[in-house]
């Protein structure tokens, strides 16, 4: 991987991550154009990258965050998480296999745009509005929901968001919950594949991969920052989209990058 696919990467980290149309499919569709998917290394940079994009998250909800005397809000994240955590050591595997084929989650891409187009009009009476309001029973409810995201494709943000609307959360509240939710959950995600998990082909932990070379770890620190200042962009532009607009444009692209996507690795790339 050189320095200009890096940077595009991380770009479409930054952009996706917190948008409902799945960061993780888009950036295997990059690499898989540049035939960089099969790398240890790549398959790392596209995890540890989460790491900006989480600070972001911290960054814009910062009072949030680091107000120590509302316990509870820790409590309903550390809770929500856990089905993630459990189910992601579960099925590691898996999804790993189904990541090199960009085919399935093309298919993902579409049909989670078909059921975004309904989301607004299936949920039209919410009554929760703030974070304080939703339970630890309905966080843990929401924590469900994001596992779904598990199948590269769906999309982490459209998961938790849906789940949230579903437990009777406003569409801003259910995305807030969603990015408050992101941390914890790519935090661990990250430090488990930095720190635990041996890649298949080098038979190396995440770390030992970073550190083989200067340029590695060069992109790595490129990555994050650029994964930062972009997902700042996105949060902020995704909250005023979907206050004006729900969530049906976000349906239309998945709909229709799903079919470009399809087509071009069905028939064009071969």
């Amino acid at each position: 991987m050189n320095t200009l696919q890096a940077i595009l990467l991380a770009i479409v980290e930054g952009l996706t991550e917190y948008l409902p149309i799945s960061s993780t499919g888009h950036m295997i569709f990059v690499s898989s154009y540049f035939n960089i998917q099969n790398d240890d290394f790549v398959k790392l940079f596209q995890v540890s990258i989460q790491f900006g994009a989480i600070l972001a998250v911290v960054a814009l909800y910062w009072k949030k965050f680091f107000d120590f005397s509302k316990l509870n809000f820790y409590i309903k994240l550390a809770c929500a998480v856990i089905p993630a955590l459990v189910l992601g050591k579960l099925f590691d595997d898996k999804i790993e296999a189904v990541l090199g084929d960009p085919i399935p989650i093309a298919i993902v891409l579409i049909l989670g745009g078909i059921i975004l187009l309904f989301v607004d009009s299936r949920f039209q009476s919410p009554t929760i509005v703030t974070e304080e309001e939703i339970s630890i029973k309905k966080a843990v409810a929401i924590g469900f929901w994001q596992c779904l995201a598990m199948m590269p494709g769906t999309s982490r943000s459209a998961a938790s968001i849906i789940g949230g609307m579903q437990q009777g959360l406003t569409r801003q509240a259910a995305a807030e919950f969603s990015f408050f939710l992101a941390v914890p959950t790519m935090l661990a995600v990250t430090t488990y594949s930095l720190l635990l998990k041996t890649y298949e082909v080098s038979q190396l932990k995440g770390y030992e991969l970073l550190i083989q070379s200067p340029e590695n770890i060069k992109l790595f620190l490129m990555g994050n920052v650029i994964a930062f200042i972009v997902a700042i962009i996105a949060i902020k532009f995704f909250i005023g989209i979907i206050k004006q607009y729900g969530f049906k444009p976000w349906g239309w692209y998945r709909i229709i990058v799903g079919i470009f996507l399809l087509i071009y690795f069905s028939y064009i790339k071969q």
